[in-house]
């Protein structure tokens, strides 16, 4: 990858220099290399003028108003563990990273609410919440190192979405700089309010184009008095997939209801000398929280078992150990030239088609696949794979993977579950909303941001 150097606007870094203290400041080559992209696919690799770490409100609003008045590009980042490109540097941008900005303002047991600056970590707002036996429900795979404010940009997910949901679900309120440094408040504190259109919605998912979240109001929910793990084995995955449908049929919900497929077990066996390929080619990892865990439990044993499952009643130390080995299982299939990972949703009913049917692309193109899926709501993440990159094989992997995308439409499904868009995503864009809706996205764009400054090239496709 090759970059050209992009020099400050000489009263921009002025500007900036006046405004924060040099230890906030960056244009060092190894810097800029390393703020440059996050975990996602580059397709278009820049590095940025500068980087800049805003410790308060006020830093940020002081770089975005300096951004407006020189026509800056500002790409707003927390940890970078995003996986769709969203945090990519932009050509001549600055990346404003965030992760200084990092203290929990409140947690309010009787409220059941928290309040936090966007840099806080997943894992330490629950940290802080299970002291009062409350907890912070998105959970994604990264939950131990991503940031809240990460989390509210891409409308991050989780294992434990099939009871909980996503981020947008948690998210009360926010604090907001907009693209010409004005703060906003959107939201309220109460977990009910239809006081005017839902601008915190909005804002949550679109990837820091609309804004720059600096605050958020989450609502906390109750730690579990009681947790079951299941770790149901099968002979084939179609027949784990269906055992999402029977255990919907069966009305009980699961926390966490994961999914992996045989070559997915190999792959960590692999990886970590474990025997969960030894033990069935599909496992379905069903998890149960609250007073009526051990009820719902043995309810789902039961009808898993009859389907043909092979059902393990795991204690505590080992439920924790697949859990943590499902969370790190997309850190084995990090996109290469070799390897892609996908982040499509189906409807429940459609699970058992589309594994199917990548099983049979696969095939067909002469590619591998490992297919694992946050079962519980119809979020796969397939992973194709060749063993090499002889521009054939690559160009079969990129094959079956533009395939994958049009079948998941084809099934009444969604290009991207819970990674959002970011840069990777946008050819296939078109594909899912008509041009009329997208022309509607990008007026609402340029009301929030009329320069185009905020996050260019991101979660919304440009104008034809």
């Amino acid at each position: 990858m090759v970059a050209f150097e992009v020099r400050l606007n000489e009263e921009f870094e002025r500007g900036l220099r006046s405004s924060l203290r040099e230890n906030q400041i960056s244009v060092s080559p190894a810097d800029l290399r390393t703020f440059a992209v996050d975990q996602g696919p580059v397709t278009d690799y820049q590095e940025p003028a500068a980087v800049v770490w805003a410790e308060s409100v006020a830093d940020v609003q002081a770089v975005v108003r300096l951004a407006a008045a020189h026509s800056v590009p500002v790409v707003a980042r927390g940890a970078g563990t995003g996986v769709s490109g969203g945090a990519h540097a932009t050509a001549g941008c600055v990346v404003l990273d965030l992760e200084r900005m990092n203290k929990i303002l409140e947690l309010n047991p009787e409220d059941e609410i928290a309040r936090v600056e966007p840099g806080v970590v997943n894992a330490d707002l629950n940290s802080a919440a299970a002291v009062h036996g409350l907890m912070y429900a998105p959970d994604p795979a990264s939950y131990k190192i991503s940031t809240i404010g990460g989390n509210v940009a891409t409308n991050a997910g989780g294992l434990r979405c099939a009871k909980y949901g996503v981020t947008r679900d948690a998210v009360l309120a926010l604090d907001v700089v907009l693209a010409d440094g004005e703060l906003i408040h959107t939201g309220h504190r109460t977990f009910k309010g239809v006081a005017g259109y839902d601008l915190t919605s909005l804002f949550v998912g679109s990837e820091g184009t609309l804004g720059i979240v600096v605050g958020a109001t989450v609502r906390l929910k109750y730690l579990p008095v009681d947790v079951r793990t299941l770790a149901v084995f099968f002979p084939d995955v179609a027949s784990a997939a269906a055992g999402v449908l029977v255990l919907g049929a069966k009305r009980v919900q699961p926390c966490i209801l994961e999914m992996l497929d045989g070559a997915s077990l190999v792959e960590l066996d692999s990886h970590h000398g474990t025997d969960l390929s030894q033990r069935g080619n599909a496992l379905l990892l069903a998890q149960f929280d609250g007073l009526a865990a051990a009820m719902e439990a043995d309810i789902a044993a039961e009808a898993l078992a009859a389907l043909g499952g092979s059902v393990n009643r795991e204690d505590p130390a080992e439920a924790e150990r697949l859990v943590e080995l499902r969370r790190n299982n997309r850190g084995l299939d990090v996109d290469s030239d070799i390897t892609v990972g996908e982040d499509v949703a189906v409807p429940r009913s459609q699970l058992v088609h589309y594994i199917a049917a990548l099983e049979e692309m696969a095939a067909r193109h002469g590619v591998g696949v490992r297919i694992i899926a946050h079962a519980g709501d119809g979020n796969l993440h397939p992973t194709f794979w060749v063993p090499e990159s002889e521009a054939a094989a690559v160009a079969a992997l990129n094959a079956a993977l533009d395939e994958s995308i049009d079948k998941a439409l084809e099934l009444g499904g969604t290009i991207t579950g819970e990674h959002g868009i970011g840069q990777y995503k946008l050819k296939w864009l078109p594909l899912e909303q008509a041009e009329s809706v997208l022309q509607l996205q990008r007026r609402i764009k340029d009301l929030f941001d009329p320069q185009g400054i905020l996050n260019p090239g991101k979660a919304i496709t440009s104008r034809p």
